[in-house]
């Protein structure tokens, strides 16, 4: 009898132990939502918003659906970067730690919007010495660390896997008269991002995800403007070896 009873307790605690758990990951999606909403602004100055964030503590998964980061004042395009889902593995006893350990993150084909000039001023670099100036800690319109809510300049994580595959790059210059365009960008692959025991902030792990994207959508940019130049530049020199006969043939008949 005792036997049964006791065994009866247990699965009633088993119960409300995965209730609780399912309860208190959905509450964590909304928060983790908000914080990105929150803080991301901060960081970046320009908008973020989120469609919504899933988090499984029983699974230690995760996703985030709906990630649209918007441009700094002064660009026509609306949006920097979209992203229709990302997958994200946690390790589901850290999410209340000090340290949130991510296994993994894989971002599948983001949508990167480039506006201005390569080799001057453009909406992604704009945001990059947003973000700069935040971890620094200084700098006209930064956002300091100690400044941020309680909890949320202390948090640290550790990324062991972030990988970007399948974006491709909308680009709108406008050294080249509004020229538009869309580009494939390689892999973005980094490991290890706050290994150690300190980890990274949030500002930190934006700044090293949006340089390396940055640094990868310039670079292809570049590249394509350079052939762009060449081409024009090869299609003008063939022009004028056509024109220059003609020309020739003028004088000729000029001096008859």
């Amino acid at each position: 009898m005792m036997r049964k009873l006791f065994l009866g307790v247990v699965v009633v605690l088993v119960v409300l132990i995965v209730a609780a758990v399912i309860v208190m990951s959905f509450f964590l999606g909304a928060i983790v939502k908000t914080g990105m909403e929150t803080v991301g602004p901060e960081i970046t100055q320009v908008s973020i918003k989120v469609d919504a964030v899933n988090l499984s503590l029983l699974t230690g998964s995760a996703s985030v659906k709906g990630l649209v980061v918007g441009n700094p004042k002064g660009y026509q395009t609306p949006q920097a970067i979209s992203v229709g889902s990302a997958a994200v593995g946690v390790n589901p006893f850290s999410v209340l730690s000090d340290k949130i350990v991510v296994r993994s993150v894989r971002v599948e084909a983001p949508e990167i919007t480039f506006e201005g000039n390569p080799f001057s001023g453009n909406n992604l670099s704009t945001i990059m010495k947003n973000v700069n100036a935040v971890t620094k800690g200084g700098g006209p319109g930064s956002t300091n660390a100690a400044a941020m809510p309680a909890g949320q300049a202390g948090k640290k994580m550790e990324v062991d896997d972030f990988l970007i595959t399948g974006a491709v790059v909308h680009v709108s210059l406008t050294g080249l008269g509004g020229k538009e365009m869309t580009l494939p960008l390689p892999d973005i692959h980094l490991t290890n991002l706050g290994k150690d025991n300190a980890g990274i902030t949030a500002a930190d792990l934006t700044r090293r995800v949006l340089d390396t994207i940055t640094t990868a959508t310039i670079k292809a940019v570049a590249n394509a403007t350079t052939d762009i130049g060449t081409g024009a530049g090869k299609a003008a020199g063939e022009g004028m070896n056509k024109i220059t006969p003609g020309i020739g043939g003028l004088f000729k008949k000029s001096t008859n």
